[in-house]
């Protein structure tokens, strides 16, 4: 999975850091001829964006295979784990929708999956 930023100048995108050409360059290095590649273009906000979220999804799906987890008891934990569930004043567990947080909270939730799979000696792709 590759996740670059990229700006518009002049008419065109062009990379905000040099870094985002050489995990440009890496990742086309591990495509086979001959592979599809999908590719999702979101205009950035403050809202999570729809690379972080499928990004998420897909180490939560990765992790939860690894480790035996279903993908919504795996999920459950990452939100826990990023400080996404809360109870509500009835002591039900509320947990927060992907899809309503913040960049922050999804750069978070990105680092928790990534700490969690390394603990358990996961290569995260």
């Amino acid at each position: 999975m590759l996740t670059v930023k990229l700006i518009k100048k002049n008419g065109k995108l062009d990379y905000v850091d040099k870094k985002d050409k050489v995990k440009y360059n890496l990742f086309l290095d591990k495509v086979s001829e001959g592979d599809t590649v999908e590719i999702f273009f979101n205009i950035q906000t403050d809202k999570a964006s729809t690379a972080q979220i499928s990004k998420v999804h897909a180490c939560i799906r990765h992790i939860a295979k690894e480790l035996g987890y279903s993908f919504d008891d795996m999920k459950s934990m990452i939100k826990m784990k990023s400080g996404l569930t809360f109870l509500d004043g009835e002591d039900n567990v509320i947990n927060k929708s992907f899809a309503e947080c913040s960049k922050d909270e999804m750069s978070l939730t990105i680092q928790t999956c990534e700490d969690i799979a390394r603990d358990n000696g996961i290569i995260l792709g």
